[in-house]
């Protein structure tokens, strides 16, 4: 394998970024490449999923955001130790492409690719670039964009390929729908680890303000914090609604292809397997996102007329209950949203960063 080309994969630590790195990792190896990831310590904690044959490095990464004034006047130094960290052991085993999914930890490998000329790229899964992809948006060969529209700097053309999704979402890929009406039919709200609170205390009295002929065909699955699903399941228990409240599912994609209607945060992944999936949604973006991403995340669906958008700032029992009403009780209008879903979906994301790195790969002297 010594002389098989090599992919460097530097990403930042958390699931966002490792997924769809992880996902690109799986198909280079099997394609006889050999692959590096490149992470910090805190990345390193994520890799449990990769293939054991991934040769895992640490380096040494910091933030401008985190650590106060100590953390942030050091992070340069921090930074620059990492950057040449990656420059040696390039130099050692040189990389045929580099490829960056964003966060800090990506910084020092993107950038010894920029100073030795490596073939080199990016991947941004949110439609707002992080700061590190921002960064680099100008300094690589190709910028691969997760969400259609992503905001790029002027002059970088981007390439959509979509978000690499699970195996599990990729086997309900365009699953069956039917269509609401005067039957069961399951609504599944699903909210990120941070700021689901707002759909806890939202979602379940939206549903007991609609009308009793519509609820009694209802059954939820909502995946609610710890300290908010007794509240949640109270609510729904009081409205006499057949309610699945957990802190955790592990059959989302099972629940999605089974769903009438998904009410979900809008981030990368999320709006990557409802699309895949192909089901109408309602979406509520995390106000407090950095620079508003998942706001730029949902509009690809809500463009194609896939999802409705509902500001956290304008987001009512009322207003909610009312688009929930909309979707389910318009049957040819929620078929019309999953062909859309389906229409800006891209299930083969995976093999479209697939072709950019072995596209690359020709320029690699």
């Amino acid at each position: 394998m010594s002389g098989a080309p090599l992919l460097v994969i530097a990403a930042g630590g958390t699931g966002g970024h490792m997924f769809p790195a992880q996902a690109l990792a799986e198909a280079m190896l099997a394609r006889g490449w050999r692959v590096k990831l490149s992470t910090d310590a805190r990345g390193a904690r994520y890799t449990g999923g990769f293939p054991h044959s991934v040769q895992i490095e640490q380096v040494k990464s910091a933030t401008f955001a985190r650590g106060g004034l100590a953390g942030k006047l050091t992070a340069p130094f921090k930074l620059a130790s990492g950057v040449l960290s990656a420059m040696m052991g390039f130099r050692r085993d040189r990389p045929t492409v580099v490829i960056g999914f964003g966060g800090y930890p990506s910084f020092p490998a993107i950038s010894a690719a920029y100073l030795m000329r490596l073939p080199r790229a990016i991947h941004e899964q949110n439609g707002v670039l992080g700061r590190v992809n921002q960064v680099f948006a100008t300094r690589v060969d190709a910028v691969a964009c997760g969400t259609w529209p992503t905001a790029l700097p002027e002059g970088v053309d981007g390439i959509f390929t979509g978000n690499p999704v699970r195996g599990a979402v990729l086997d309900r890929a365009e699953a069956p729908y039917i269509s609401p009406g005067d039957y069961p039919m399951s609504i599944v709200v699903v909210g990120g680890s941070q700021g689901a609170r707002i759909l806890s205390d939202v979602v379940p009295t939206a549903i007991a303000q609609l009308p009793d002929g519509l609820k009694a065909n209802l059954r939820i699955s909502h995946q609610a914090r710890d300290e908010d699903a007794a509240t949640a399941q109270q609510t729904y228990a009081e409205a006499g609604i057949d309610a699945d409240v957990q802190p955790f599912f592990q059959d989302v994609p099972a629940r999605f292809a089974e769903a009438q209607l998904v009410i979900s945060r809008a981030g990368a992944s999320s709006v990557a397997d409802i699309s895949v999936i192909g089901r109408p949604s309602i979406l509520i973006p995390f106000a407090a996102a950095t620079a508003d991403h998942q706001t730029a995340n949902a509009r690809g669906l809500v463009d194609a007329g896939a999802a409705i958008m509902i500001p956290e700032s304008k987001l009512t029992a009322d207003t909610l209950a009312a688009s929930i009403e909309t979707v389910l009780t318009y049957p040819e209008g929620a078929l019309q949203m999953v062909l859309a879903a389906l229409s800006v979906s891209r299930p083969d994301a995976t093999e479209r960063l697939v072709d950019i790195v072995e596209t690359l790969a020709k320029k690699s002297p």
